[in-house]
């Protein structure tokens, strides 16, 4: 049997199929106009920008990275490092213009491209003068001014000087937990009118560094960062704000300078800010267990703040986005689970708005006088767009069927994306009138139709994927393609989530994925069954799935059972043929925490605690113990430059497997990140089919 060549070089050259789909939309304020990044096909990875002029129906090309900087490949080398870890964080490996920034009236965008700075409205693009390579740059209300970063320094344009002071801290960036862990990538805020920025001031001296060298290339410099290890610090985080005279000429020194209070002792973590229409701050903050969060209020000009709303919750509280806010009209709208457990709900001044057949996973905005949100009302693997009444929570379907249905709105205007089982469309609905927005990416090789089912007591989410030419009664090993971590669903009605199971089906495997407890949007009980514990849960889980898939589908040979996954699947991976040798008879575990005390403070304090309090849970989710035990193939891998995963999880792995004499194979993949970006996946998954097929004896 040989490997399908055609179809890793086609996900390889497309970008796993993403390459010319729009993306990172934005629409002005009005919704008239509509601001969104596309590369020009199917096999070009440099995305453009463009504007959707809603009033006429036609887009217009505002900034071509080609025209900019002819002859330029985006080559991630070229970029700040604080824009490669940002596209790292964000999991974005196209090039080209990686973000942007508009003013409200969506007339003006900025952005960086190799660290310059530009500025684009429909009658041209132009490059604006810098300091130096640059970061996050954002427009102020007319677009006038622009506020970046550039080497830990937050920079207004037209001045010579910082806007923040050289006082040794980074200025107006993300720490590492909160672009990582808690879904705030940006760390500068202008205020509406223009007179003031809100600005985050890092301090990461505290923390310990993790250093990356590559030995493919032993004459260049190592590289180095701070990390935040669970049990350690975090990363010392203020917010500041950041007056500005005039036109933009800085404020005399000690003036206009002011540092919002709050008790950050308690309430570490900043998860969102920004500015209110009014001129106040509205600000989130979580305790460091995350089972306390704060939406507050605060004073830009004397940086007072007062508690707005609380949500607590015995395990974490979960991030709903688009929640804690602050309504028109004051009212709060708050994230809150139903009294049993069962649904994620919104809350509106405390009181229940959605009911307990409701999963709520996002809220969008609004739309006219409603809220709109992201939901389940069915099946976990769909996800549908709804429209809520706050004044009597009464409910709308705005889609149908099943898929993964999206949304984003501004004025009159919404914009729906549906990605069926059927294919993907995108269009934008304003009084009445739609118009459909061009994918020129490559359309999927394969209508894959995996079996969905809920298997177990424990309604667990599954699919199965046969061969294509698969024919009933031949019986197939199984490949479990596994993740199992928090926040992530794998079970989903997205037709590209299935692309590479059908190809590793098309290898003659019947390849099983199971959504075990822990995972998201089956309900908040479900998600918090890992509280204090990781490994017992969701390898029981995985475990029992496929032994119940194995009685639905008698094509299922649980004789030869291999097993693979990436980040927590790759933990999980390992984990299998490390404690469930009867079962698993093959792993291939890439990028996995091994030892979640070397693991990050935001994620791993949320579900296990401190390891100070909580050594015990520490020590029976680390895999370094159970080395002795193996028994079955192993194949370890891991990106030489994974800064999320540190590529010492996999070799303390190995070299625990190594002192019990335990054989197993390990593949470094040089100057790889976490990401496993430009078709370095799809030479690993050649190398885990070869892995994999010798060790079942294929």
């Amino acid at each position: 049997m040989t490997v399908d060549d055609h179809f890793l070089a086609l996900s390889a050259a497309t970008g796993r199929f993403s390459y010319g789909a729009p993306r990172a939309f934005s629409f002005s304020a009005d919704g008239e106009r509509l601001l969104l990044l596309r590369s020009a096909g199917p096999r070009d990875a440099h995305d453009r920008l463009w504007q959707l002029d809603l009033t006429t129906g036609q887009e217009h090309l505002l900034a071509d990275p080609a025209q900019l900087l002819p002859g330029r490949t985006g080559d991630p080398a070229d970029l700040p490092p604080a824009e490669r870890r940002l596209r790292e964080r964000t999991r974005l490996f196209a090039r080209g213009i990686g973000s942007f920034a508009a003013t409200p009236d969506g007339h003006t965008a900025v952005f960086a491209l190799d660290g310059r700075l530009f500025r684009a409205r429909r009658e041209g693009v132009e490059p604006i003068p810098a300091a130096g390579p640059v970061f996050d740059p954002r427009p102020n209300a007319d677009g006038s001014a622009i506020a970046y970063v550039c080497a830990d320094a937050l920079h207004l344009t037209g001045r010579e000087q910082p806007l923040s002071p050289a006082d040794g801290a980074r200025w107006g960036v993300a720490e590492f937990a909160a672009a990582e862990e808690l879904g705030r990538h940006r760390g500068h805020w202008w205020a509406p009118d223009g007179r003031a920025v809100l600005a985050a001031r890092v301090d990461e001296s505290a923390l310990p560094l993790r250093h990356f060298a590559d030995p493919a290339h032993p004459d260049r410099p190592a590289e180095s960062f701070a990390y935040p290890q669970a049990g350690g610090p975090n990363a010392d985080v203020q917010l500041w704000v950041l007056g500005l005279d005039g036109m933009g000429a800085p404020p005399a020194e000690g003036w206009g300078r002011v540092r919002l209070d709050w008790d950050a002792e308690s309430y570490p973590y900043v998860c969102a800010a920004d500015w209110d229409e009014s001129g106040e701050i509205l600000l989130t903050v979580a305790d460091r267990l995350q089972q306390r969060v704060l939406l507050l209020g605060a004073d830009p000009a004397t940086g007072k703040t007062v508690e707005l709303s609380r949500t607590e919750d015995a395990c974490w509280v979960d991030d709903l986005p688009g929640t804690p806010a602050r309504l028109p009209g004051g009212a709060l709208l708050t994230s809150a689970d139903t009294p049993d457990g069962a649904a994620r709900a919104l809350a509106l001044d405390g009181r229940l708005l959605t009911p307990a057949d409701v999963q709520v996973r996002r809220v969008v905005g609004r739309l006219g006088g409603r809220l709109l949100i992201e939901a389940t009302d069915g099946d976990p693997a769909d996800q549908q767009v709804l429209a809520v009444d706050p004044a009597d929570g009464s409910l709308e379907r705005l889609t149908a069927g099943p898929g993964l249905h999206c949304a984003l709105a501004a004025g009159e205007s919404l914009l729906l994306i549906s990605t069926t089982p059927d294919g993907t469309s995108r269009r934008v609905l304003r009084a009445g009138r739609a118009v459909e927005l061009a994918d020129l990416s490559e359309p999927l090789p394969y209508p894959v139709r995996p079996r969905l089912a809920r298997l177990t007591e424990l309604g667990l989410p599954s699919a199965v994927v046969f061969p294509r030419d698969h024919r009933a009664g031949e019986r197939l090993p199984v490949l479990l393609d596994v993740y199992g971590g928090p926040g992530f669903q794998a079970v989903v009605n997205e037709p590209r989530r299935w692309q590479l199971r059908q190809w590793w089906a098309d290898q003659g495997f019947a390849v099983v994925t199971v959504d075990n407890r822990g995972t998201p949007f089956v309900s908040p009980a479900f998600s918090k069954a890992v509280f204090r514990g990781f490994s017992q849960v969701t390898l029981d889980d995985q475990v029992a799935g496929l032994l119940a898939l194995g009685e639905r589908e008698p094509d299922l040979d649980l004789g030869r059972v291999a097993v693979r996954g990436w980040s927590y699947g790759g933990y999980l991976a390992a984990m299998a043929v490390l404690r469930r040798p009867d079962l698993f008879h093959a792993a291939s575990a890439g990028a996995g925490p091994t030892d979640f005390r070397t693991y990050d403070t935001a994620y791993t304090e949320r579900y296990l605690g401190l390891p100070q309090e909580h050594p015990e849970v520490y020590q029976a989710d680390c895999l370094l113990p159970d080395a002795p035990s193996l028994s079955r193939p192993l194949l370890l891998i891991h990106g030489l430059a994974d800064d999320n995963v540190h590529p010492s999880h996999t070799l303390r792995l190995s070299a625990a497997l190594h002192a019990a004499g335990r054989p197993h194979s390990v593949l470094p993949l040089p100057g790889i990140s976490h990401l496993t970006p430009e078709g370095s996946n799809e030479l690993m998954v050649a190398a885990e089919l070869a892995f994999l097929r010798s060790a079942l004896g294929l």
